[in-house]
């Protein structure tokens, strides 16, 4: 039996997320056994980016809007530059990742993917990194960031870039393994 099996994750993407910070941990949950469902602002596939080039493309399962947060047992925000801007301006996208905090369940987000996290107010008082640009702003909306490869703070896991994927990997696994969390919130001041 493997770590995930029985476990429904959902990768909430749009076009231009970081190629990278979406196959990378997609493979490493569906080799543990995960279903995984690509969430979007839209239907068909969506556009990935190595960097600033065009990079894979890849099917979106569900349309936001039809999106129950009942059916997962976690969620994940990979980073990019435009990925996290789109999510973060769209109200489903934001009431979706505050849905995922008010039933406690394991929440990743790694480089710029913390943004959409900020949007839904979830950060204060949280121990969090992001990428190097973002880590004011998380500071900013209250996250006490610290510099690492990865942060984990009750169920919250955060990553910094590209280069910290194999502990972001290893840790969502873990985290996605332990299922809810009782210290998982919506925000410290909530």
């Amino acid at each position: 039996m493997t770590k995930l099996q029985n476990r429904k994750i959902a990768i909430i993407a749009t076009d231009g997320f970081e190629e990278s910070e979406l196959f990378s941990p997609l493979d490493a949950l569906k080799k543990e056994g995960a279903e995984i469902d690509i969430v979007s602002l839209k239907t068909g596939d969506i556009q990935g980016f190595k960097h600033l080039e065009r990079g894979r493309t890849i099917k979106v399962d569900k349309e936001i809007t039809h999106a129950d947060i009942n059916e997962y047992d976690g969620i994940l925000i990979p980073g990019g530059l435009y990925n996290p801007d789109a999510l973060r301006s769209d109200e489903k996208v934001i009431a979706f990742v505050r849905s995922a905090f008010a039933k406690k369940l394991p929440v990743a987000a790694i480089c710029h993917g913390p943004q959409v996290l900020i949007t839904a107010e979830v950060v204060k008082g949280r121990k969090m990194t992001g990428y190097s640009a973002i880590q004011p702003d998380l500071k900013n909306a209250g996250a006490h960031v610290s510099d690492e490869e990865v942060v984990v703070d009750a169920g919250l896991v955060t990553s910094r870039n590209p280069d910290d994927l194999p502990a972001f990997n290893r840790k969502i696994i873990e985290e996605f393994c332990e299922g809810e969390h009782k210290a998982q919130k919506k925000s410290i001041a909530a």
